[in-house]
């Protein structure tokens, strides 16, 4: 087993040259194993999402999970949300078999050791220090097989509060697991007239990759919506957690963006009017909130770790540039791309406005794409710290929750390492495209001098 494979917030690598069937057994094994001596539980979940190393791996899985000598409850096909909200109702911990985004040819586990969200940071460490160890409980699980399919669809039904308006919504679920279950749930709400495209359960992904954080996996959503004319195109992630909208004129959506339009929305109906953004997101976003005199906490990426933040602060709303975003004003929160664009839809449905009308007066910025530079695992981390070093030399105004942010002459910048891929991670905001692209260079360049 390669250490490579535990990342910041899953475990995660190519299949079967780093994740194979007999590493999904070992975990099982130490998942099993570090639930019963540390987390005081005799069951757990578990849910695999629909690539084709799925199926086997959480064969293994549950395996070497009786083998510990937990009880295992198999809820099959599902989608990562749906996994977390098995999690929940049967009060529990689990594991999910997904590479979420990744390539079709990466496979993992997201898992949980607290009711919060997926493990992360230190949680991490430790399993893999006890997973490497080797010394694991023995035992007989017993295993049952459940559906969840029901329950979800009356929880989606109960929280969603569409308006009379009637939408046209086209719905892009990029052949992942969200097949399996988007047709059923957008059935419930009679005025969402829906047209789906790449809507096969098919785990090779053979249309696009699925990432709608990505404009580029979009095209065929974007032409979509301009030929039916549709109020909103909405696309879903490989494992169901992340959200892409593209609006009624074709054109694509930062997440930042969505999550302006969500807190427009909320801050009138919520208590607290603190709002969570990761550190990717723009000035626009926290200049918004301001306007709105409520207040933005900024938060290191990856879900794990906002989706967490998020509850313990008990934040009606929070949200990452990746997709990711958290309604938190109706009881339990499940991390969910369909709820999330629900709720979305929901707001448009109570309006007469276009999506494009609800973004109008956002403060302006330009901004970059995010730029991955290829960087080695083992040297990423070291990269940035050693540009940390230098921005703080220069006397740079810098926040180092995650990577380095760093504030200049009418923009900003960020370099971090990703937690997932072998890159560094940049993004670049002005107040102009002149100014964008001179802090652009100035800064990419710095990063390129010091993978040298």
């Amino acid at each position: 087993m390669k250490e490579s494979i535990f990342k910041a917030y899953d475990i995660r690598g190519m299949y079967p040259k780093e994740i194979n069937e007999d590493v999904a057994y070992v975990i099982g094994q130490s998942y099993g194993s570090y639930l019963k001596e540390f987390c005081h539980k005799n069951k757990c979940v578990v849910g695999h999402d629909n690539r084709l190393s799925s199926n086997s791996l959480n064969e293994a899985l549950i395996n070497g999970l009786l083998k510990s000598g937990i009880n295992v409850i198999d809820y099959g096909l599902i989608t990562t949300p749906m996994h977390y909200y098995t999690r929940y109702i049967e009060n529990t911990f689990g594991i999910m078999i997904t590479a979420s985004h990744n390539p079709k040819d990466d496979n993992g586990f997201k898992f949980s050791f607290d009711s919060l969200s997926n493990a992360r940071g230190e949680m991490i460490d430790d399993f893999k220090n006890y997973t490497l160890k080797g010394k694991f409980l023995k035992g007989k699980g017993l295993l049952e097989k459940r559906n969840i399919k029901d329950a979800y669809l009356k929880y989606m039904l109960d929280n969603i509060k569409m308006g009379k308006r009637k939408l046209k919504v086209v719905f892009d679920p990029g052949n992942g697991v969200t097949t399996t279950i988007i047709k059923e749930i957008i059935a419930l709400f009679t005025n969402i007239d829906a047209l789906y495209i790449c809507d096969e359960n098919d785990g090779t992904f053979p249309n696009h990759h699925p990432d709608p954080a990505v404009e580029e996996n979009m095209t065929m959503l974007k032409e979509k919506v301009l030929e039916t004319k549709a109020d909103l195109g909405i696309a879903f992630d490989g494992d169901g957690d992340r959200l892409g909208i593209i609006d009624e004129q074709g054109q694509f959506v930062m997440a930042d963006k969505i999550m302006i339009v969500a807190i427009r929305n909320l801050i009138n109906k919520v208590e607290n009017k603190t709002f969570l953004c990761d550190v990717k997101c723009s000035n626009a976003l926290i200049d918004e909130v301001k306007k709105l005199n409520g207040k933005t906490y900024i938060c290191r990426t990856g879900t794990s770790f906002t989706e967490a933040k998020t509850k313990e602060l008990k934040l009606p709303f929070g949200g990452e540039l990746s997709g990711h975003i958290f309604f938190n004003d109706r009881g339990e929160e499940i991390c969910s791309a369909i709820y999330g664009g629900l709720r979305i839809l929901e707001i448009l449905s109570n309006t007469s406005l276009n999506f494009s009308q609800l973004l109008k007066d956002i403060p302006y910025y330009v901004s970059t794409k995010e730029i991955k530079i290829p960087c080695q695992n083992e040297k990423k981390f070291i990269v940035v710290e050693n540009i940390k070093e230098y921005l703080i030399y220069q006397n740079y105004e810098i926040n180092t929750i995650d990577g380095v942010r760093f504030n200049v002459d009418n923009g900003w910048g960020l370099i971090r390492a990703s937690n997932t891929t072998p890159n560094l991670t940049l993004r670049f905001e002005a107040t102009n495209e002149q100014r964008l692209q001179e802090i652009e260079k100035e800064f990419t360049n710095l990063v390129l001098d010091h993978l040298k």
